[in-house]
């Protein structure tokens, strides 16, 4: 898809159709107010008809339209005015794209984009909107023998905002979402590959392709460097399988050098049976998933790298199938992680910790700013907040905070769970330093406490991404997220740099 961003009147620009929004009670938007008077009142005449109300979901297209520039004009169903906010927004469109593409329009001009949406900006739509525009074009058939038929005309879409001082943020906006929705799509098609295909070489390999592609470095450590590096904790997971494990490091080089890095782990089980203490066998399947942590980390990558934020980032990805077998670990065993902390694993499907553990030991090399964990990490994560939040766990409230402000920005929320030492006690071992799981209560509280353990020499945070990287039943796939959070976290970082950074020039001018 080829985007723009256009200023000026709706009735005068010219394209194979024009998309404007109708709320209910059959009121127009300020864009379709305009096409409206041009047309003399011929939108106006339509819906006294009983052609269209306003409600969300529906849609009316107009051809030759007098007064109009465009071949067509699109009207979109908004609902409520006083309801509009961003999941209306959103949905209106995706609305115009599913429309679009069967009006046989090679182009588009759509104005929802100056649409007010609550506490938003015009950037904030333009975003949001690049981003929508992928998410409904998005198709997993890439293994399917015959692709799914589509009918998709449309090659260039702009975007219309209602004044001309607005074009360079929008612009601006346009460049990160396009560059956001770049990595989400990469983080759904990774996700969404079986677990013969996406194995942890894979992933290896698609780092290696990412570094070579964008400029990014990657380095993939091998079994027996893990093992001199003591990452015993890790390999436990990978024993039972024929898949050799890979350690995954990539780097972004965009801020100043000696700058100190943001670093994030992702939690790369590229299949997950459950070991010995084998999951039962129905959804099974979805087990390919549990490396949406990982996905989401080459996603966030990839996005970054193609908005070329000045931010030194470094990507962890320990990756590793967790298969039963002769020379799996068993409950009862103990090993001995990176950091030298002993772990009774009591239950082997509690395998995303052991991996992760590892990582977070071994991002204390780069001296850290803070690091953030990404990770499909517990069942009890969905019980809690169900598939609309990402679980948020964190030993510093700043870095929470910013990760939180990040998620509501980007509509790709989190929430945040307490980090009490009362809950630490659950991890308690008889025979060695901690246990991998604390029971049932408050499952995902204890494996972020667990990860804590590790995280004693850098601001860390947690997100327990299990309810939210994927969709099951009828609509079955990955989602992509929280790549957006990410992303927008680190724009949010960028920004704060460059104005700290205009500061101090100021200061030594002066």
């Amino acid at each position: 898809m080829e985007f723009s961003i256009k200023s000026g009147s709706p009735e005068k620009q010219r394209s194979a159709c024009v998309v404007v929004g109708v709320f209910e009670a059959r009121k127009f938007s300020a864009a379709a107010e305009c096409i409206d008077r041009a047309a003399n009142k011929f939108l106006s005449e339509i819906l006294q008809r009983g052609d269209m109300e306003g409600k969300a979901g529906t849609s009316l297209l107009l051809h030759k339209v007098p007064g109009v520039a465009a071949d067509r004009v699109l009207l979109i169903g908004l609902g409520k005015e006083k309801e509009f906010r961003e999941k209306e927004y959103l949905a209106a469109i995706s609305a115009a794209l599913r429309q679009l593409n069967q009006t046989g329009s090679a182009d588009a001009t759509l104005c929802l984009t100056e649409l007010n949406v609550k506490k938003r900006d015009t950037s904030w739509n333009i975003r949001q909107a690049a981003i929508m525009v992928s998410e409904t074009l998005y198709r997993s058939d890439c293994l399917k023998s015959k692709k799914d038929e589509s009918t998709r005309p449309l090659r260039k879409l702009s975007f219309c905002v209602a004044r001309r001082n607005e074009l360079p943020a929008a612009e601006t906006a346009l460049a990160q979402g396009v560059a956001i929705a770049a990595g989400i799509d990469l983080t759904k098609t990774l996700g969404n590959l079986p677990g013969n295909i996406c194995t942890p070489s894979y992933l290896a390999d698609q780092a290696k392709d990412l570094a070579k592609t964008l400029g990014l470095d990657a380095q993939i450590l091998e079994r027996q460097e893990m093992e001199k590096l003591g990452m015993h904790s890790l390999l436990s997971v990978a024993r039972g399988s024929h898949q050799a494990p890979k350690f995954i490091i990539l780097r972004h080089t965009g801020g100043t050098p000696g700058d100190k890095p943001v670093v994030l782990v992702g939690k790369g089980i590229t299949f997950d049976s459950g070991g010995i203490s084998l999951k039962p066998g129905a959804e099974m399947d979805e087990m390919k998933y549990d490396m949406c942590g990982a996905a989401s980390v080459l996603g966030t990558f990839k996005a970054l790298a193609l908005m070329k934020l000045p931010l030194n980032v470094v990507g962890i990805i320990p990756a590793s199938e967790n298969m039963p077998g002769g020379a799996a670990t068993k409950p009862g065993d103990i090993v001995t992680s990176m950091s030298g902390q002993t772990i009774e694993i009591l239950n082997t499907d509690a395998e995303g910790r052991l991996v992760l553990c590892d990582a977070l030991t071994y991002a204390e090399r780069f001296t850290p700013d803070c690091v953030v964990d990404i990770a499909t990490l517990t069942g009890a994560c969905v019980v809690a907040l169900g598939n609309v939040a990402s679980g948020l766990l964190a030993n510093n409230d700043s870095l929470a905070t910013e990760l939180l402000d990040a998620g509501q920005e980007a509509y790709d929320r989190a929430w945040q769970l307490p980090l009490w030492d009362e809950y630490d006690e659950q991890l308690k071992s008889n025979f060695a330093d901690m246990a991998n799981i604390g029971g049932k209560a408050a499952g995902t509280i204890t494996a972020a406490c667990f990860l804590g353990r590790y995280t004693h020499k850098y601001p860390w945070a947690h997100l327990d991404i299990a309810g939210t990287a994927w969709r099951s039943g009828k609509e079955k796939g990955a989602t992509g997220r929280p790549v957006p959070l990410l992303s927008q976290f680190l724009i949010a970082r960028a920004d704060n740099a460059t104005d700290a950074q205009k500061t101090t020039g100021k200061r030594k001018r002066k």
